[in-house]
């Protein structure tokens, strides 16, 4: 449904003296039909500017793309016809109605009025608007105003929806039922690609994922294929300023140690405040559990007390540090 290829986008700084800002460096995708695609990273790593250029709303400065079977540079107004496109910020204004709203844009899109109001039944429906879809938006709940959003992109039956960071600010019983109804889309057989800086959202929601840094693919695949390129568990150190060198000079060294990645607490280790955050380590082992005792022991006979430790299974967050340096979180 989607194939790109080296997709980049540079952005002039304010008053354009300055160097041009490099939002996207060489997107490569490709998105299967009916999959439920998340691209995840920390904001301003891209994501936004890749859905926009995908949906024909930014022009790219390079690359190549094909968007529900069409050219994205050479047949804008077709990928345009094939898509829906949510934004971050919504689109419903606060003096009309969800049904109203639904009325227009299927109008917008050439669709003659009875269908028209037809459809916005239909989707008032779909996505549980029956019992405030007829006050004004401006009455509405953040989690209503989602779903009116997620209504008016599909309106038109679009085989391709992107969801640009479909759930940022909502509580956690309104994110799940978007969550439900993005499932349900794909049930019908439509294709989401959704961008997102949400761990859970990513691992929980879809099928497969591009983790985005610095306008570049640092990974892809299923959650649990990125998961399983951190060999073993992950053992959390929560340290005291300025045990970190020592611990990770006897850590490193361990045979049965995969890997010593640092997280957090910049500024701390040479005594200075930092960010008020103390340094953390993330050890990767293969059994956690057998693994500790020893890891203590080596610690302790190094004069190094840990303040936390924490045992877990490998997360998305892990592969982010492991493939970048720094966790999802830090910005």
């Amino acid at each position: 449904m989607i194939v790109t290829q080296g997709l980049r986008k540079s952005f002039a700084t304010r008053g354009g003296r300055g160097t041009p800002v490099d939002a996207v460096r060489g997107i490569d995708l490709t998105v299967g039909p009916g999959e439920i695609f998340g691209v995840l990273g920390p904001n301003g790593a891209g994501k936004t500017t890749t859905l926009r250029m995908l949906a024909t709303l930014v022009r790219p400065d390079g690359g190549e793309a094909v968007v529900a079977g069409a050219d994205l540079r050479a047949e804008p107004a077709t990928v345009r016809r094939r898509i829906g496109y949510v934004a971050q910020g919504g689109g419903t204004a606060d003096a009309v109605t969800a049904r109203e709203e639904l009325v227009l844009q299927a109008r917008m899109y050439g669709i003659g009025k009875a269908e028209a109001v037809a459809r916005a039944g239909e989707a008032m429906e779909a996505f549980g608007l029956g019992e405030f879809g007829d006050r004004p938006c401006g009455t509405y709940s953040g989690g209503q105003r989602r779903r009116v959003d997620l209504a008016l992109g599909v309106i038109h039956r679009p085989r391709l929806l992107f969801l640009d960071e479909p759930t940022v600010g909502l509580d956690p019983p309104s994110r799940a039922q978007v969550w439900e109804q993005i499932r349900r889309l794909r049930a019908d057989g439509m294709t989401v690609l959704v961008s997102t800086h949400y761990l859970e959202e990513a691992d929980g929601l879809c099928d497969r994922i591009g983790i985005v840094d610095h306008g570049r693919v640092v990974a892809e695949g299923t959650p649990e294929q990125l998961k399983k390129e951190i060999a073993g568990d992950a053992v959390g150190l929560v340290l005291r300023p300025g045990d970190r060198p020592r611990a990770e000079e006897v850590l490193r060294p361990l045979e049965w140690v995969s890997g010593v990645e640092t997280a957090g607490g910049d500024g701390a280790d040479d005594g200075n405040e930092g960010d008020g955050q103390p340094p953390e380590l993330r050890l990767y082992v293969d059994d956690a559990p057998s693994a500790l005792p020893q890891l203590l022991r080596v610690l302790q006979a190094a004069g190094v007390d840990p303040v936390l430790v924490q045992l877990r299974r490998p997360s998305l967050d892990d592969v982010f540090l492991a493939r970048t340096g720094r966790p999802l979180d830090q910005d």
